[in-house]
């Protein structure tokens, strides 16, 4: 290993030495620019990665963030113009964590505090503006918390209470979101806004807060009685889609799919009504609450006053002779009693949204259909979908020639699609199979020819060898027959350049041949 590195400096060495001038001038700098290029993509592919630890602060908030990193031997860069601070990834966390010990940042809404001007001498109408600032301050950013929405501003109206007055003005919120690039509020997030807005100011009803985007987009739009046409028709598409689903896997079971299809038309009552009913219940064991007695008694003919008549100046009865020439005898007696009776009051309040009336359409494919009984049908679907006649619900099933046409060229465009996919692959893989034939071929060939330059190779090399040996051999006869009279020749330079080489031979046959081999197949 120490010999071949050596043998590769000794060679680079010699290659280096043997450069012009400038070509040693190119080589050290272009040396020196790709380890330097290498160096920077290092530094680079090393660089940590860097994540806001904070975004939209104030002025101080980010100085005291800045000197906690920089106590804590955190690296961290600025953007936005100071209002961003950046840390790497991997110590995002731990430096949130470490700032949040701190009470960092201070202030929740770009470094404005409501209550830093007020003090003891504030009114009343200062302090209910604080109050209500801040209560908007800390709505915005809760709602800046939810996925999908970048910024929230809040603004509450709030009525001074009046104490004798029955008309109260209501309080009202409005909301104005900016959400994320390509982003929507969903009903859901809607929903989730208007009541933690209502559930956060008192005396607040939810159909009182307005939702809106900054697109001028509006999301809840309530009217005089609360209801909120957005969730109206979000919630009769719900029931739309719920029975047409029903409906349409009943159909697929029975007439087979792509066979029927079903509308269905739901008028719901988002008319919110309340009913009282009072019932009584009269039960005899009650205790009596009051009672009241009268009595008349009458009896022989001294009681004919009692019966009636016409008195006279002396004080008799006229007209009554008669009577009290008889025995007679009048009892009476009525008793009254005021007993407790019990009562029970029901109220009932119908909750908005429930259906006031369906309609149902059924078309069915009358040449797959035609020996369906229709009737069957109606009451499968009328029980599937709790159809009430008396309500007003309608129901309608008919069979009718379906229109094929579309289904059939989609048919046909599928089939053509098909072939073309499967004549696009057979054609590849013929010319993949052609490609690699031609690669096998041409390598066979490059292997048949590198076989026989190799022999030829091995053939010239012993044909050299061999007349390399017979020429030593001739030429080792030929100085020991010679030997005198080269002995006594003038020894010339010829001569010493031929006991040279022949001296090569006899040391290094291999070379001497592999030389000539090199010079035998050169054109």
């Amino acid at each position: 290993m120490k010999d071949s590195l050596t043998r590769a400096l000794a060679g680079y060495r010699a290659q280096f030495s043997a450069f012009t001038a400038g070509q040693k001038v190119v080589a050290i700098v272009g040396t020196a620019a790709l380890l330097l290029g290498g160096f920077m993509v290092y530094r680079w592919a090393s660089a940590p990665t860097y994540a806001p630890l904070y975004a939209n602060l104030s002025s101080a908030d980010a100085s005291a963030i800045t000197q906690e990193l920089d106590s804590t031997g955190v690296p961290y860069q600025l953007s936005d113009g100071g209002n961003t601070i950046l840390v790497p990834q991997d110590a995002l966390y731990q430096a949130r964590l470490d700032v949040a010990g701190k009470g960092l940042p201070s202030s929740s809404k770009a470094g404005t505090d409501p209550f830093a001007n007020s003090g003891i001498a504030s009114s009343d109408f200062e302090q209910q503006t604080n109050v209500r600032m801040a209560l908007e301050s800390d709505l915005a950013t809760t709602i800046e918390h939810i996925q999908g929405i970048s910024t929230a501003v809040v603004h509450l109206a709030i009525p001074q209470k009046q104490a004798f007055s029955d008309n109260q003005s209501p309080t009202t919120a409005s909301v104005l979101v900016q959400t994320d690039p390509g982003a929507s509020l969903t009903p859901g997030q809607v929903q989730t806004i208007v009541q933690l807005v209502s559930s956060s100011v008192d005396g607040l009803d939810p159909k009182n807060v307005s939702v809106a985007d900054s697109t001028g987009r509006v999301y809840t739009n309530p009217g005089a009685d609360g209801s909120d046409p957005m969730m109206q028709d979000q919630q009769v598409a719900a029931v739309q889609n719920d029975l047409q689903t029903k409906l349409q896997a009943m159909l697929d079971r029975v007439v087979g799919p792509g066979n029927s299809t079903v509308q269905v038309t739901p008028v719901l009552d988002f008319d919110k009504k309340v009913t009282d009913i009072t019932s009584y219940t009269p039960d005899s064991k009650n205790p009596v609450s009051s009672q009241t007695t009268s009595e008349e008694k009458y009896q022989g003919p001294g009681a004919a006053n009692a019966a009636g008549g016409v008195v006279g100046p002396d004080g008799q009865l006229l007209g009554a002779n008669a009577a009290g020439s008889s025995a007679s005898k009048y009892d009476k007696k009525a008793t009254t009693q005021d007993r407790a009776i019990g009562s029970t009051v029901q109220r009932v309040e119908s909750t908005p949204g429930q259906i006031k009336s369906l309609h149902i359409g059924v078309a069915m494919d009358a040449a797959a259909t035609k020996n369906v009984p229709l009737a069957s049908i109606q009451k499968l679907i009328a029980s599937t979908a709790g159809v009430n006649v008396p309500r007003g619900d309608t129901i309608q099933v008919a069979q009718v020639p379906f229109d094929r046409s579309a289904e059939a060229a989609a048919q046909q465009e599928l089939q053509a699609a098909q072939a073309a996919q499967s004549s696009a692959s057979r054609n590849d893989l013929i010319r993949k199979g052609a490609l690699a034939g031609v690669v096998l071929l041409a390598l066979l060939l490059a292997l048949i020819k590198s076989r026989k330059r190799a022999k030829a190779r091995a053939e010239a090399t012993t044909y050299l060898v061999e007349q390399l040996r017979e020429q030593a051999a001739q030429q080792q006869v030929l100085e020991q027959s010679n030997a005198l009279a080269l002995e006594a020749a003038e020894h010339t330079p010829e001569d010493d350049m031929r006991d040279e080489l022949s001296a090569l031979i006899e040391r290094q046959p291999e070379d001497v041949a592999s030389l000539l081999r090199g010079w035998l197949t050169e054109r």
